[in-house]
């Protein structure tokens, strides 16, 4: 069950679409907020991801930015 809540959250996060990443985003408590954005940052700064991945990481970090969260 936790998996598969993680990965429908995850799909959400890196779905590129503003809608989707807001309302996972603000579904999560702080804890879970602070490492989702840790977590998006690796992505887009350390080697190794996939460019669809790095490219993913990057707009729901755009729109969480943007959003205030």
């Amino acid at each position: 069950m936790e998996e598969t809540f993680l990965e429908k959250a995850w799909d959400d996060l890196l779905s590129q679409e503003p809608d989707r990443i807001e309302s996972r985003f603000t579904s999560l408590d702080e804890k879970s907020k602070r490492v989702v954005i840790e977590h998006l940052n690796k992505m887009v700064s350390e080697s190794g991801w996939h460019p669809a991945q790095i490219e993913s990481a990057q707009k729901a970090l755009e729109v969480l930015s943007k959003s205030g969260n």
